[in-house]
């Protein structure tokens, strides 16, 4: 079974064959289904909501749904990384497929047309060719998909059955990583830093990164060198992968392993943290090992409670998002959701300081018609 990953989505069939397949977990589809939302409609409710609302506990929910400036972690902070660990865990099951199948050969040539197609997706996203050559955005979120997506995957590829030697690598990305930063000093500046807009991976992108310059030092997703962070990022997931379709282990075993690989990431993470701060932007490695760490915790979740104890009514929705996740992305980018559910509703005119909320609810609520609809009508996008 053609497992669907976000830099390669493949046609499956629905419903009940979906559970009969045994290669296809439930739970990595609405996982991924659940993190495409939050930046997508949950985000936006809890946010009104906290601003409506006078309960403590919504106002932290909602302040969780915002980015640090800089250093530090909310909940927000981890959706991207979760959704890079969850297209590390995806490729081990639609690559080893395709090996097994067709050869290595033909999994390289995937791997590479589907890169290749989510970045040039991702200019599309971020305003195309609308500003001439000089201004096209190559440092937007799918273009960051992509690049770790086909370096953990061609890693992958030549190096599956020596799962160390993929350690070693992933390893050695994040110490290399921490060493340019914390020893290089920076142009301009005398000494290394990670300061914002003075860091050795920003005074890179203002030199050499083409195409639109950043007019923020943190207003970018990805960058040259942060991108060793984020295919370590990937391989992470792929051993999540690999312990996943392993069969050496119980199902349980399996949970109790993603529960404390996540746990030790936690801790490795914030102990670095300490001296290599957890920068999102910067894509640190104490930020990738925190956030791979609540990602290895949160699919462990998932896992125990939709594919072993079979609790999965609760899930459809998230189905429907995970199966055509994006799509979903691409739509709302030329879509106004809030705008067509505010010609709905009225927003304020009808509903007062909650109208924002009822705005939100009912945005989220066309987001899921939307993908429920191509979900009935088996219509996923491939790449």
């Amino acid at each position: 079974m053609d497992t669907l990953t976000a830099a390669g989505q493949s046609v499956i069939r629905p419903g009940a064959e979906l559970q009969k397949n045994n290669a296809r977990l439930t739970s990595l589809d609405a996982l991924r289904g659940f993190d495409m939302l939050c930046i997508l409609g949950i985000d936006r409710l809890l946010r009104e909501l906290g601003k409506a609302s006078h309960l403590d506990l919504l106002k932290v929910l909602a302040d969780q749904m915002n980015h640090v400036p800089w250093a530090g972690l909310h909940f927000y902070d981890v959706i991207f990384p979760l959704f890079i660990f969850i297209i590390g865990v995806s490729l081990v099951f639609s690559l080893n497929k395709i090996i097994g199948r067709q050869g290595r050969r033909a999994a390289v040539r995937r791997v590479l047309r589907r890169s290749a197609i989510l970045f040039l997706l991702g200019i599309f996203y971020m305003g195309g060719l609308a500003g001439g050559l000089s201004n096209v955005y190559l440092a937007g979120v799918l273009q960051r998909i992509a690049e770790a997506y086909v370096f953990a995957a061609l890693i992958f590829c030549f190096l599956r059955e020596r799962p160390w030697a993929m350690l070693g690598i992933c390893v050695g990305l994040l110490l290399g990583y921490w060493a340019l930063l914390t020893f290089i000093p920076v142009p301009g500046i005398g000494h290394a830093s990670y300061a914002r807009g003075s860091n050795l991976a920003h005074y890179i992108d203002a030199r050499f990164l083409p195409g639109r310059s950043v007019s923020d030092p943190v207003d970018f997703e990805g960058s040259l060198l942060n991108t060793l962070g984020a295919v370590a990022n990937c391989l992470l997931g792929v051993f999540a992968g690999l312990l996943l379709q392993s069969d050496k282990f119980t199902q349980r075993a399996k949970v109790l392993w993603l529960w404390g690989g996540g746990a030790m990431g936690l801790l490795l993470g914030y102990t670095w943290g300490l001296q290599f701060p957890i920068i999102k932007l910067l894509w640190t490695s104490s930020y990738v090992l925190v956030a791979c760490g609540y990602s290895a915790i949160l699919l462990g979740c998932f896992y125990l409670v939709i594919d072993i104890w079979k609790v999965q009514r609760w899930v459809q929705p998230f189905v429907w998002v995970g199966m055509n996740p994006i799509t979903l992305y691409l739509v709302a980018n030329m879509v106004s959701f809030p705008g067509l559910a505010k010609r709905l509703v009225g927003g304020a005119v009808f509903f007062g300081s909650y109208g924002n909320v009822v705005v939100a609810l009912v945005s989220l609520g066309l987001e899921l018609w939307f993908v429920q609809v191509l979900y009935s009508r088996k219509i996923f996008l491939r790449l």
